[in-house]
């Protein structure tokens, strides 16, 4: 009796919740649906557009040899008089922020003391904000023993880490010395710049006065880690190879990387100096910058290596942080760019449309929500359809042309998908906490760096295959968007029409790969 209760009460249940779809779908659901998948393409477009007209810049631009020195005045700086002596040659700051830095502070500050200039016109200033008193000792240790050497190096520390890198790098502009200098290099704690990078740079800034900014492209030293870092290099790979190269050669304007650039102080100065309003603290000033009217040189052929995450909680902070802080900005500056008098309405329309809302935020939010929650729903709604042209053939170019900067692997174009979709969820709720202010908003986490440390704890091999630890290392947003993926997968099999259940089925394992933590590489604790 109790057993026949019960099958009835749930066949009420599900009886009950079938009439209410029924009654809603119609009316509801499937105008919702057909409005949102609108907006999902035209979304689409907009990301397209931008992608093809990049694509079509970039060739114009290799066919033709178009290359910075062709814009602007260049001459190597060793050609002074020499009877000059030193003094012909500008003094340069180069600023090392770190903390915690464990695993690459040698690395890094061996790397700016091996920097080819001369020697009474370079300033090496390390700013550690490292709470661990054990490797503040080692960082002023190695600083001290440079100093024995000759290199002119100081080591600066602070009582807090109020406004975190940005913060770090404002108060070290405050020094005395800084006002000597007339350019400032800044390399984070696992960049490592070769010995002419300053040749390279400064007579960009020396020749040309209305030149900010020059800004280096960033080298993998460890792309082949893992699958992961391999997928990370793709996507990084077309920001410095397009992106950048773009914005550069047309509109002399990009968002400065943070990091393998010299700034020109009184640039740097003029816009406002260092703020830590958001957490892109870089791009803020590149903005503030470009208003004032100073212009950005990029160098894709000056190459700066530097270390990639490895572990997926590390990159995972690292994603929060560059989508959730360009949002931010630009929630802050958007009216300020458009009331600005001092650039082109070209220039404006650009940093506002293209490199903001497109590619800032556009980007981010259609790839989640039309690829892992919008189209699988159209699925369990055959009212509702998506164009082909919207779910095959626009998303088919736009990876196309993303994957041009990694030709070696292009073979991975697959599963570089699936993980970006998996990524544009941590993306769209970082852009999105961004544009509200939320609570995370400005959340700084600084990204772990590894260094050789891999290599001394598994005896010279890096652990290179990620092992599965399922405690702590579950990711239930990650699964349940897997679970929901999979259903509408097993819902189009039985009776769709279009096939999309290769997609999601595909989709969905790559959800449940990332949820159980099998990505990146293992850390051993000891």
């Amino acid at each position: 009796m109790d057993s026949l209760s019960f099958e009835g009460v749930h066949y009420g249940i599900v009886s009950q919740m079938s009439f209410i779809w029924q009654q809603t779908r119609v009316p509801l659901v499937v105008p919702m649906l057909k409005i949102l998948v609108f907006l999902c393409l035209a979304m689409s477009i907009m990301l397209f557009v931008e992608r093809v007209y990049m694509g079509i810049v970039i060739v114009f631009l290799k066919v033709f040899g178009h290359k910075p020195e062709k814009h602007y005045k260049w001459e190597p700086l060793m050609d002074h008089d020499i009877e000059l002596g030193n003094s012909c040659f500008p003094m340069v700051l180069v600023q090392i922020p770190m903390y915690n830095e464990k695993e690459v502070y040698q690395l890094s500050i061996g790397a700016a003391c091996g920097l080819s200039w001369p020697s009474d016109r370079i300033i090496i200033q390390v700013l550690d904000d490292s709470t661990d008193p054990i490797i503040k000792n080692m960082v002023e240790v190695e600083c001290e023993r440079w100093r024995r050497k000759g290199l002119n190096i100081k080591y600066e520390i602070r009582e807090n880490r109020n406004g975190y890198k940005a913060g770090a790098l404002k108060e070290g502009m405050k020094h005395s010395y800084v006002k000597l200098c007339d350019y400032v290099a800044i390399f984070d704690a696992d960049f490592q710049p070769e010995s002419n990078f300053l040749w390279r740079t400064i007579p960009f800034l020396d020749q040309n006065p209305q030149v900010g900014l020059v800004q280096a492209r960033w080298k993998f030293v460890n792309a082949d880690e893992c699958l992961m870092t391999r997928m990370q290099e793709m996507s990084l790979d077309y920001h410095f190879l397009v992106e950048q190269e773009v914005g550069s050669l047309t509109h002399a304007f990009f968002g400065f990387n943070g990091t393998a650039g010299v700034w020109r102080i009184s640039a740097l100065n003029e816009a406002g100096g260092w703020k830590d309003r958001t957490t892109v603290e870089d791009m803020d000033l590149a903005v503030r910058a470009s208003l004032k009217g100073w212009k950005f040189v990029y160098l894709s052929d000056l190459k700066v290596k530097s270390e990639l995450p490895s572990t997926f909680k590390a990159y995972r902070y690292q994603q929060h942080r560059w989508s959730c802080g360009p949002a931010n900005l630009f929630r802050k500056m958007a009216m300020e760019i458009i009331r600005n008098k001092k650039v082109t309405m070209w220039k404006k329309f650009y940093v506002v449309y293209s490199f903001f809302f497109v590619r800032k935020i556009i980007a981010h939010v259609v790839t989640f929500t039309f690829y892992c929650v919008i189209l699988p729903a159209t699925v369990l709604v055959p009212e509702v359809e998506v164009p082909k042209w919207g779910a095959v053939y626009i998303p088919s170019i736009i990876t196309l042309l993303n994957a041009v900067g990694t030709p070696r692997s292009f073979h991975l174009i697959i599963l570089w998908i699936l993980f970006e979709n998996v990524m544009s969820m941590h993306r769209t709720k970082a852009t999105l906490i961004g544009l509200f202010e939320a609570g995370r908003v400005n959340e700084w986490v600084v990204t772990e760096k590894l260094g050789d440390a891999l290599k001394t704890k598994s005896g010279g091999k890096a652990a290179k295959k990620p092992q599965i630890r399922f405690n702590g290392r579950l990711h239930f947003l990650e699964l349940g968007v897997g679970a929901y993926l999979f259903l509408c997968g097993c819902y189009d099999l039985a009776f769709g029409k279009n096939h999309f259940f290769i997609y999601l089925f595909l989709q969905s394992i790559a959800f449940f790969v990332v949820g159980i933590g099998y990505v990146g590489i293992y850390v051993p604790s000891s």
